[in-house]
């Protein structure tokens, strides 16, 4: 069993959704689930999933034993930038996808981080599996970090959430932006007529925040730096997109037709910065662009 120790920090919030905010993949139903078997307690108390914490409340929330899950570890050639008892940060190149899903049983970078780190995993949410903190797209390479242990997942879990983990993209948009620095400020939810998409939706979607700045003009296109507040799915994409600057080579939010020697979408992860979940310290790690990135910038610089 494991035990934490979450204190409230909005008003109003239900149980439910407090816990599902703050424990790292913890799905509403599955809080709801822990709070109907008496794991979350306030004092000693019970707390149900329709109560409303005080900000300030410290809920003892006990997690059961976590169990495998039915993902083979495969051996998969990972390039890993930096690893150590607590986390893995790997630089994932284009094509791979992070998590098994319909379509894609395995060869996923789960996968490969089952086989590469044995027993040193994360358990939150009771099953026993990399704490991969953040996510990115199959068509975007660059760095993402995985938590080994349950106390570094809440770590990294909670500097995601206060934005103090930092991620830093290039990406080349399509046509000239005319300032030569700008902040997209437009919340994103699940497109209105696909639900695969996502969109700028300013009454229901979540609050989304990228901040970019130009680093090279070309003719037609810009390569550009953009520096993520928050981390909303397809939010670089989506927000470009929805400035009239779309990534090069993505044809859900772009253009129609696919870029010949292009995977997909032109983005790259290419820094990220965050403190240690044990040491304290602040590391800052980088990946250099790949070459399929660079013979873009070739190809445009005509």
């Amino acid at each position: 069993m494991t035990t934490l120790k979450l204190t409230a920090d909005r008003e109003g919030e239900r149980a439910d959704g407090l816990l599902a905010r703050l424990v790292p993949d913890l799905t509403r139903s599955a809080a709801q689930k822990l709070l109907e078997r008496g794991a979350v307690t306030r004092e000693g108390r019970p707390v149900r999933k329709n109560d409303r914490p005080a900000p300030g409340d410290m809920l003892e929330v006990v997690l059961p034993d976590p169990e495998p899950i039915d993902v083979p570890p495969q051996n998969i050639p990972l390039d890993v930038v930096y690893e150590d008892a607590d986390v893995i940060v790997v630089n994932k190149p284009v094509g791979l996808v992070v998590h098994p899903a319909p379509g894609h049983p395995d060869g996923t970078l789960v996968n490969a981080l089952l086989y590469h780190c044995g027993t040193s995993l994360s358990g939150i949410n009771g099953q026993l599996r990399p704490g991969v903190v953040h996510r990115i797209d199959r068509d975007t390479s660059g760095l993402i970090i995985a938590a080994k242990n349950d106390r570094a997942h809440l770590a990294l879990a909670a500097q995601l959430q206060d934005h103090s983990l930092a991620r830093t993209y290039e990406a080349v948009a399509v046509g000239s932006l005319k300032e030569d620095s700008g902040t997209v400020d437009a919340p994103i939810g699940r497109h209105p007529a696909d639900r695969k998409k996502m969109a700028v939706d300013r009454k229901n979607g979540r609050e989304a925040v990228t901040h970019w700045s130009i680093l090279a003009r070309y003719p037609g296109y810009t390569h550009v730096e953009c520096r993520l507040e928050t981390g909303r799915t397809h939010q670089i994409r989506v927000h470009l997109a929805s400035i009239g600057h779309p990534l090069l080579g993505d044809t859900v939010y772009g253009a129609k037709k696919a870029v010949p020697g292009l995977a997909g979408q032109c983005l790259h992860a290419r820094r990220l910065r965050f403190v240690h979940p044990s040491t304290g310290e602040l590391l800052e790690l980088e990946c250099p662009l790949p070459d399929w990135f660079r013979e873009v910038l070739r190809k445009i610089d005509r």
